[in-house]
């Protein structure tokens, strides 16, 4: 007999996904890997003398959850200013730490982290690889390439160097110079972005393009020669054409795509990775914390608006992937990853498998291991998850404690007992307000009368 842990489960459901319809095969793990599935999975099981036997009883088997954009390092600002100047590198990348396990504990084995403070992502990447930390495995970029003007958050950022999450990039030099020193670095991706100018209430607008289709092209040469994937932030019909025209191999948002857009990204095959929940989650919630009624509008649109076509681009066969843009206040670590999955369902006519292959097989094109991650499957990385059946009727019921009921990462199972430290307040972390509102003599008078 070998000597290899071994984990055979049986007796329960099985989706691989693949976008196959359930089926009740058992599936054999040896070490990291997914050995066989079928029955080929119980007569190869009978070789290992220390042979685990999972009784599923009843209860669905699945790939772990890929989660294709989040900001890991982030620590859930409530505030654009909180995030770009009440963050410290050595600080942010413990907090990031015990994030990562709540991310983990909800199920969630793989992310894609492709923008990050400081450099935050390659190391905690490195340290959970390394055994360091527990933590959900980890594809990530660096500072994002802005060109002072783009992303959502342009007004803060100085016309050069590095704030938050950019650094700023004007001529083909210093495109090359910054792409080269992220690879050194280690990054798995260059991240663009692409459009942007910040939203303002009572303005709504599409974000704009700020980068030239050629300026898109020195990216992608540079960083394709040096074969590292470049994925860009868009969200607008032209910077997702271009984008696609110039070789991006991942767009995020991909939101308010025309007929033009849609068929740039058809023709070249390139994932896409809507990121709804965000959206979903400010209209629906908005009021509940705060948010301007005219922003929660706007994003509201954003989804109904960019729906048709990027179902269009679903049924041309091209990959959707599930993100959550988890680490601003509104999709806090931990909570809101399985969204994403229901708003597929609702608004571009996906089944349940089709959902979960968005957010599992598909998933492993963010991670840059779609041969090998997100399927359950002979040879895959054995990242599994065992949950409440009644999740294919009701995909919301992931976000339900209780309904994963165990979590596998290469083999291993996850400790989801021991519980994580508490909230806590970090001097100079968040933003203490004085208040929200000016206090004029005029309120003051109401007030005393009041």
């Amino acid at each position: 007999m070998q000597d290899s842990k071994a984990i055979l489960f049986h007796s329960g459901k099985l989706i691989d996904g693949t976008g196959r319809v359930v089926t009740e095969e058992p599936v054999l793990v040896v070490g990291d890997r997914i050995q066989v599935t079928g029955q080929a999975a119980s007569e190869q099981s009978q070789m290992f003398s220390d042979l685990a036997s999972v009784n599923l009883k009843g209860d669905l088997l699945m790939p772990g959850l890929i989660d294709s954009h989040c900001h890991i390092s982030f620590d859930e600002p409530t505030t654009n200013d909180e995030l770009f100047f009440h963050r410290r590198a050595g600080l942010a990348t413990l907090v990031a730490g015990v994030n990562a396990q709540k991310v983990l504990r909800a199920g969630v084995t793989s992310i894609l982290d492709a923008d990050c403070i400081f450099e935050v992502g390659v190391d905690l990447r490195d340290a959970i690889e390394g055994g360091v930390i527990a933590g959900p495995r980890i594809a990530t970029g660096g500072n994002a390439l802005i060109n002072s003007i783009a992303g959502t958050a342009s007004r803060l950022l100085p016309d050069r160097g590095r704030r938050g999450y950019g650094v700023v990039v004007h001529t083909h030099d210093e495109i090359v110079s910054e792409i080269h020193s992220q690879v050194k670095l280690g990054v798995d991706w260059i991240k663009v972005h692409v459009s942007g100018l910040p939203l303002r209430p009572n303005h709504a607008q599409d974000e704009i393009q700020t980068w030239s289709l050629d300026d898109l092209k020195c990216v992608c040469d540079t960083a394709h020669q040096l074969n590292v994937p470049v994925a860009g932030h868009c969200r607008n019909a032209s910077s997702a054409r271009d984008a696609a025209l110039a070789g991006f191999d991942l767009i995020l948002h991909a939101t308010h795509m025309d007929e033009e857009a849609t068929r740039a990204v058809i023709d070249k095959r390139v994932p896409l990775v809507p990121t709804f929940t965000f959206q979903a989650n400010l209209a629906d919630f908005g009021a509940a914390i705060g948010a301007d009624e005219s922003y929660c509008q706007v994003f509201q649109d954003e989804i109904t608006g960019s729906s048709a076509a990027l179902r269009t681009v679903f049924e041309a066969g091209v990959p959707i992937l599930t993100g959550s843009e988890s680490g601003f206040s509104i999709t806090p670590y931990g909570q809101w990853h399985y969204r994403e999955l229901k708003l597929f369902q609702e608004h571009l006519g996906m089944n349940a498998e089709q959902a979960i292959q968005s957010a599992t097989g598909h998933g492993g094109i963010a991670i840059k291991r779609a041969d090998d991650l997100g399927r359950v499957e002979a040879g895959c990385i054995a990242d599994l998850l065992i949950v409440d059946p009644a999740v294919l009727d009701d995909l919301d019921l992931l976000g339900r404690p209780g309904t994963i009921r165990e979590i596998y990462k290469s083999g291993k199972s996850v400790d989801v007992i021991q519980p994580l430290p508490e909230t806590w307040n970090i001097p100079g972390w968040r933003i203490s307000e004085f208040s929200n509102q000016i206090l004029t003599q005029a309120l003051a008078n109401e007030y005393l009368e009041s």
